[in-house]
Order: structure tokens, then sequence, then C-alpha cells
């Protein structure tokens, strides 16, 4: 039946109390946050990307899920807020020379280090394996260490080369009050580019409306537009005072003269060669002799 040998029973066997909160275990979770994907839940392999919140995807995963959202997967709730490959960066990486890879400890007869990690910061030699904070920039992708760029302070990068400002740097698997602050600075980009874009498609609008509306001027027979008459009109005017009466209705009838359309057959100033290149010289003109019922009637045809 059992209690019957001696044995005597303990106050937490009989009392029954409140269960203990179960605790995460550190290493596991730094694995997970660090060595697999934040959507797939697979190992990391290259090419990583990340997101604007810091956190670590295998991009062939990502990629998957742009493609088809509508798909059941696991951890979606991680992936909201990418709506595009816009809104993730490949990372640049640096190999840890001691990486032996996940079977590196086959026989078991060596001490296996559970925080070596397969990257490395190219400044000070850190390992990226959760017990150091790391940064990426926003501008190139690259991965440093928080402590190299505290220590080594420059607007270069120091991989690349390339220039960077202090809002380009981002906490990579940072806590959860880094997380709020990162989603607070991804709202207000997104916020200022909405606003530039709708700025362009106005200003767009106002550009093509006017070219849209303004006609082109009318060109006469003998190739001048309209606006150099207007222009002699204003010259005209221009030159004469305004307070003679007569002078004015004299240059209103000269322009009038002017504007109106006169055949190239009756400018006297014009040579034959030059009047018989046009269709309306009496030598383009045909008899009725040279006509016949199966070809067009233009005066292009003899």
């Amino acid at each position: 039946m059992g209690c019957d040998g001696g044995t005597i029973p303990k106050r937490h066997e009989l009392v029954k109390g409140p269960k203990k909160v179960e605790k995460v275990d550190k290493s596991a979770e730094l694995a997970a946050k660090w060595k697999y994907c934040a959507l797939s839940q697979e190992k990391l392999r290259r090419p990583i990307v990340t997101c604007e919140l810091g956190k670590l995807y295998n991009k062939d995963a990502i990629i998957e899920y742009l493609l088809d959202k509508s798909a059941e997967r696991p951890n979606t709730e991680a992936v909201v807020h990418i709506r595009g490959t816009r809104d993730i960066k490949e990372l640049n990486l640096t190999d840890n020379p001691e990486w032996e890879g996940e079977g590196r400890n086959t026989k078991g007869d060596k001490y296996e280090d559970i925080y070596c990690g397969m990257f490395i910061c190219p400044v000070v030699g850190l390992e990226m394996n959760g017990k150091h904070r790391f940064c990426y920039l926003q501008t190139c992708g690259c991965v440093f260490s928080d402590r190299a760029l505290k220590e080594v302070k420059t607007e270069i990068c120091h991989k690349c080369g390339d220039p960077f400002k202090s809002e380009d740097v981002v906490v990579l698997n940072g806590t959860k009050e880094e997380v709020e602050k990162l989603k607070e600075k991804m709202g207000e980009r997104r916020a200022k580019a909405k606003t530039k874009k709708s700025k362009k498609s106005k200003a767009a609008e106002t550009v093509s409306a006017p070219s849209e509306n303004s006609p082109s001027p009318p060109v006469d027979v003998a190739g001048s537009s309209s606006s150099q008459n207007d222009g002699d009109k204003s010259e005209s005017t221009e030159a004469e005072p305004s307070g003679s009466s007569g002078s004015s209705n004299g240059t209103k009838s000269s322009t009038a003269s002017a504007t109106t359309k006169r055949s190239i057959q009756s400018m006297e100033e014009k040579s034959e060669a030059f009047k018989s290149l046009f269709t309306t010289h009496s030598s383009a003109k045909r008899t009725k002799e040279q006509t016949s019922n199966w070809v067009t009637h233009t005066p292009y045809h003899f």
C-alpha cells in the first residue's frame, strides 16, 4: 500500500503549494535567437538577412513568405512588419575561424563550447553568440560588436569603408525596450516616406497640367508661326507713341494685313523655280488627257 515501511513523508509531499514559475534556459534562449531563423526555426545559413527590428532570418524563408503570405506558417507574427524586400537587409558577416561546424565533436571526447558562434566581430574578435551586443549598419549591412563601435569611434565603416550616421546603427536581437524604440523609428520613417511620395505625385500633376492645356501655335503656309506675328505686333505698338489714335489704327491695319495668309504663287519676290515646288503651281495641274480612271487624282503622278 505504501508508507508501511517506516517512511516519513515530507511537508511538500502532503501540502500542495503554488507551482514554481518555470524559468527559460538562457543558453537555449540565446541559441534560438542567434543560431536559428526567427520565421522558419531552421538553422541560420548564408545568405542571412535582418529587418528593421534586428531579427535574424534566412533569406529563402523570407522570400517564400513574401511570395505566398496566405500559406500557413508558424511564427508569422514575427514578420508582419515586413512588406517587401525593401524592408530587409542582407548582412555582411565575418566567419569565425574556430568554427568547425555542427558535427565537430562526433566522438564526444572533446570539450564542446555551446557558446561558440559562427561569426565574429572583424574589429575586436568577439563571437556573435548572444553574450555580447552586436549591431549592423543599414547603409552597407556590415555587422560589428557594440564594443567596437564605442571604442573605435568613426563615421566610416570599418569593413567596407562606406560612410554612415549614428541613426543607421541597429541593434541585433535587442531587448524589449530596444525593440519598442526601433518600432517607433520604423513608423516615423514610413510616415516620412509616404509624405515624400504624396508631394512628388502632386508636383508631377502640377507640371503635367499646364503642359497639356497649352496649345501649340498655328503655322501658316510660308512656315512662319503666329508667335512671330505676335512679336511683330508688340514691337510695332511699343515703337509708336500711345497718344495718337491714328497711329494705333495704322498699326492695327498693318498687323492685320501681316497676319492674313497669302498664296505663294502671288508673292512677287519669289522666283518661278521656287513656286514650281508647290502643288499650287500651274505646272502641277494636269489636263483631262493626262488623267486616267484607275490612277488616283493627285498632282504627284504624271
